[in-house]
């Protein structure tokens, strides 16, 4: 077990809100902060082109299927509301409000009854008239949301038990930050927030180091878990029991990221596995599903083998991936070796055990905006959300959430 200490941050303060809502400041404490050059899987992880199984195109090793997937749900929302990846029955969503103040709320929609609600109506940072509602995340249980100044890009992050649709006692305020530091990559699984904390690329603090920070719902303090030398590639991306990060690693060596997943039940102490990518090779996404991390690489770095070219991957750091060689645009979501792979204008889906690929076609209007997925990891119920177009006068007209079994 690693040892704990109290350690200071600054900004740290304790708010009186004039909505109502009193906004407690956690401690943080130092924990198991995984050094970046912990000793689990350390290698770069440069195989050859030749070596992946291609499961589509050219080429491709995987037979298409022609399958229809059971659509278990759909709602139409108002325009102005933009839901975000969630693991539960309740999607958090980011709503524009009915008039510049406040400018955007805190909402969630419920994929069992198709209820939509407030549940934070105005930013609650007191004393703070250019503050916007900025980001949502929610679990079943616990909702977190970024509050950012307008003028001066200072945030804070806030966190609160979230019980059938509404926040339960006062939230606690877990970071502060001026505009030298980006507003937080974060999510929300069960009763855990985990956030990053990471210097803005135009501030005055490049060269500090990011952490990532976990809190428990109710608790007086949050625990730094993982610390990288610069910034994280990727957001904390939750499947199943495992949370994945991309760190830097091998510093002394060059710029190299691990994907690496931590074990979600005892808070990020246990290292689960690391594929560390090619020398200056930085991952658009990554999550483990399963015993395999599928992650996507929006450039071709035209250097470090197969991982260097653009595209989605499944495998591990033993080098053996099935790959789509097509534009990633979103996290990859999926469950028992079925992956489901955003591309430019619908989703294919790739069944690895099978050796089938199919289609999960976007909604119609939507392609001007595109459609995205509300999920990410493990899973078998796939939601969607997309802007949809009036027929009549090509305007956009409403916001489209569609669940499926897959």
């Amino acid at each position: 077990m690693c040892a704990q200490r109290a350690i200071t941050r600054r900004g740290l303060f304790r708010a009186t809100a004039a909505t109502g809502l009193a906004a407690a400041a956690i401690e943080v404490m130092a924990g198991c902060t995984h050094p970046a050059d912990s000793a689990i899987n350390t290698d770069p992880v440069v195989v050859d082109e030749d070596t992946a199984t291609v499961a589509l195109g050219e080429g491709g090793a995987f037979d298409y299927l022609d399958r229809e997937f059971q659509l278990t749900g759909q709602w139409a929302l108002p325009l102005g509301n933009v839901p975000h990846e969630a693991e539960g029955s309740w999607l958090p969503i980011t709503t524009a409000g009915a008039s510049a103040s406040p400018m955007l709320k805190g909402s969630a929609l419920s994929i069992a009854s198709g209820l939509l609600v407030e549940v934070v109506p105005e930013p609650i940072t007191p004393n703070a008239p250019n503050v916007v509602i900025y980001d949502t995340r929610c679990s079943d249980s616990t909702y977190a949301w970024v509050e950012l100044d307008t003028l001066d890009r200072s945030w804070s992050l806030y966190a609160a038990r979230f019980v059938d649709g509404a926040l339960s006692g006062n939230p606690s305020t877990l970071w502060q930050a001026d505009a030298n530091w980006d507003p937080p990559r974060f999510a929300v699984t069960g009763d855990r927030v985990i956030w990053q904390v990471m210097p803005s690329l135009s501030g005055d603090k490049t060269s500090e180091m990011s952490h990532c920070y976990l809190w428990r719902t109710g608790a007086r303090s949050a625990t730094a878990v993982v610390e990288s030398l610069g910034r994280f590639a990727t957001s904390p991306s939750v499947s199943g029991n495992t949370v994945t990060l991309v760190p830097r690693v091998k510093n002394e060596e060059g710029v190299f990221y691990g994907i690496t997943a931590y074990l979600l039940d005892d808070d990020l102490e246990t290292m689960v596995d690391r594929l560390v990518m090619p020398e200056s090779v930085r991952p658009f996404h990554a999550v483990r599903i399963g015993e395999q991390f599928a992650l996507s690489v929006e450039a071709s770095y035209g250097t470090g083998g197969l991982l260097g070219g653009m595209g989605s991957y499944m495998g591990t750091s033993d080098g053996d991936f099935v790959t789509v060689p097509r534009e990633p645009f979103a996290n990859i979501a999926g469950h028992d070796g079925v992956y489901v792979v955003k591309v430019r204008a619908s989703y294919y889906v790739i069944d690895v055990p099978n050796r089938t690929y199919t289609f999960l076609g976007a909604a119609s209007r939507c392609l001007d905006y595109g459609e995205y997925p509300a999920r990410v990891g493990n899973t078998t119920n796939f939601v969607t959300f997309s802007t949809i177009k009036d027929v009549s006068t090509g305007y956009p007209a409403s916001v489209l959430v569609r669940s499926f079994a897959i």
